[in-house]
This record gives structure tokens, sequence and C-alpha cells, in this order.
């Protein structure tokens, strides 16, 4: 009889042993999984997104970052020379955002030259990102274009664009934008846009490579 019983102690301990080992086992390949899920979900919260921006905190700051000019057509509504300004005859592929936000706001593909002076595009990259407010200022009646996120002043848009396409022309000012040259957009955290653009986009960009 005591045989028996030290043969299930032996039984039960072996079996007790084997669970343990089963269920270290176990912790292991969790804490392997969490370890890698960890490593993936860190890696995707790297990828840079260049439309991440923190906005100025208050108007001191906002002037550090801006020029005196930019300064005065984003925040007091100004308006900069004509044929006088940084992209009123940029042609490179790429984007063009928001010069506070990064928000990203016109494509090259929908810039055409309008004979005004200014950068003029029939519609900006995604609507929600403008915001249309009537002007009355200067004697006239005009729709003025902000940007959504910034507030920024960017300039008007009237109805008479292109023929074919929206029919609109969105009037901007160089100084409330910045540009992202398609070669640079990837680097720059704006590669979600890229899709807007096709092979020949491509092959312009890598033949003349855009010159800040």
């Amino acid at each position: 009889m005591k045989y028996i019983v030290t043969l299930i102690f032996i039984s039960a301990c072996l079996a007790q042993s084997k669970q343990d080992k089963q269920n270290q086992k176990d912790q292991k390949y969790t804490k392997d999984a969490n370890v890698v899920k960890n490593i993936v979900e860190s890696s995707k919260s790297k990828k840079k997104d260049g439309e991440i921006c923190e906005l100025p905190k208050n108007d001191a700051e906002l002037r550090k970052l801006l020029s005196p000019e930019q300064y005065k057509i984003t925040k007091e509504n100004g308006t900069e020379k004509p044929f006088d300004n940084k992209y009123w005859d940029n042609k490179h592929p790429g984007i063009y955002v928001d010069v506070i936000s990064n928000e990203a706001l016109f494509s090259s593909k929908d810039k055409f030259d309008s004979g005004s002076g200014w950068p003029s595009f029939t519609k900006p990259i995604k609507q929600e990102r403008i915001v249309e407010k009537q002007d009355v200022s200067h004697g006239m009646s005009r729709v003025e274009v902000r940007s959504s996120k910034a507030d920024s002043h960017l300039g008007h848009v009237f109805n008479d664009g292109p023929t074919g396409s929206t029919g609109l022309r969105y009037c901007i000012n160089s100084a409330s934008l910045k540009f992202i040259p398609l070669e640079k957009m990837e680097e720059m955290g704006f590669d979600k846009f890229l899709n807007l653009f096709d092979q020949k986009d491509w092959e312009k960009a890598h033949k003349s490579p855009y010159k800040n």
C-alpha cells in the first residue's frame, strides 16, 4: 500500500512539473509575442507624418516662426505683389502646405497659369481643409479662403477658373504656403499624398530636381 501511495505521489509530482514547464513556456511565448507587438506598434507610432505640427501657443511664438511678410499675409489678411512671389511660376510637381500648420492644401496637379501673378489652383487637395468667408473689404465683394487648421489667410476664390475643370480659381499668396517637392514628400512625411502623382510627374521631378 505504501508503495502504491509513493507511486501516486511521484506521478503527481511529475505531472505538476510538466505543467509548470508548460506554463513557463506559455508565459515566455506570450512575453515574446508582446515584445514583437510593442516593437511593431512603436515602429508605426514613430512613422513620420509631416502634417503633425504643434501650432504656436501665442502670437509671440507665431512671429518667431514667420517672416514679417508671412505674418502680415496669414494673420492680417495681407496680399503680396503679383509676379514677385515665390511660387507663382513654380511648375515642379509636389504639394503646397500651410506655412504654419503643415496641413496639405493644394497639389501641383491642380495648379495652372492664370496670368494673375499669384499661384492659382482649380481646387484644394481636400475641400474640408479650406474655409470660405465673405470678404467685403476694399469696396469689393469676394470670397476669402483660409486654412481650417491654422486659420491662415490664404487668398480668395473666383469663378473664372479654366473650363473643363471646377471652373474655380483659388488665387493664393505664396507667403501662406510652403512647397514640398514630389521627390522629398516621403522623406518629409507626406507619403500619403503620393498617389496624387503619376509616372510622368516622377520623371519630371528626377529630370530637374527642385531648387529651393
